[in-house]
């Protein structure tokens, strides 16, 4: 059984900053893809940032220069660096782990960014 387990998360003010970490345990196989997403109220969920075993790192245009993804691969954990957050940066941000044609999911934390 593979559980996420995120963390961090919260309200801030346009301009702020916040970061979000997720524990990944369980049945871990050494090659897997980390990533966030987020869903927006009335919108669908979608990719913010993904990063490989490797290190190689993807993001969505509207975060590109603002947001940061890193893991730790002996810890299995993936970590998320917000800055110059803006009011549509709220959202619910979702832990996702990627092994083969599996995905999991962690149960989600509120981001609320304030104009």
């Amino acid at each position: 059984q593979v559980q996420l387990v995120e963390s961090g998360g919260g309200s801030v003010q346009a301009g702020g900053s916040l970061s979000l970490s997720c524990a990944a345990s369980g049945r871990i196989f050494s090659l897997n893809g980390m990533a966030w997403y987020r869903q927006g109220p009335g919108k669908q969920r979608e990719l913010v940032a993904l990063i490989t075993t490797g290190g190689s790192t993807n993001y969505a245009e509207s975060v590109k220069g603002r947001f940061t993804i890193s893991r730790d691969n002996a810890k299995n954990t993936v970590y998320l660096q917000m800055n110059s957050l803006k009011p549509e940066d709220t959202a619910a941000y979702y832990c996702n782990l990627r092994m083969g044609s599996l995905d999991y999911w962690g149960q989600g934390t509120q981001v609320t960014v304030s104009s």
